[in-house]
């Protein structure tokens, strides 16, 4: 399996989409949006927000990309958001 970091640079999606998520990424407040997102008041650690995230990601391009009646741009931006947040935060605190 690759590693956060890696499949997060691997991570290939519209440019309205990226640019979507360069803007959000510093208003991202992990207390106020992973349980949201994740339906979990227990902030799990970082790399396992990730994970899960990445999951729901996936979930949410399938359906992007099969045009589906339920994708919603604001929700996928909002987990993108929380991916980008979520792996600063993780690589701030290995900086320390």
């Amino acid at each position: 399996m690759l590693d956060i970091h890696s499949r997060l640079a691997q991570l290939k999606r519209p440019k309205l989409l990226v640019r979507a998520t360069r803007f959000g990424v510093d208003h991202y407040r992990r207390e106020t949006h992973l349980p949201r997102i994740l339906f979990d008041d227990d902030l799990p650690r970082h790399a396992e927000a990730i994970v899960r995230l990445f999951e729901i990601e996936e979930d949410m391009n399938r359906a992007r990309v099969a045009r589906a009646g339920d994708y919603r741009v604001a929700d996928h931006v909002e987990v993108l958001i929380a991916i980008a947040g979520e792996a600063r935060l993780m690589q701030s605190l290995a900086l320390m």
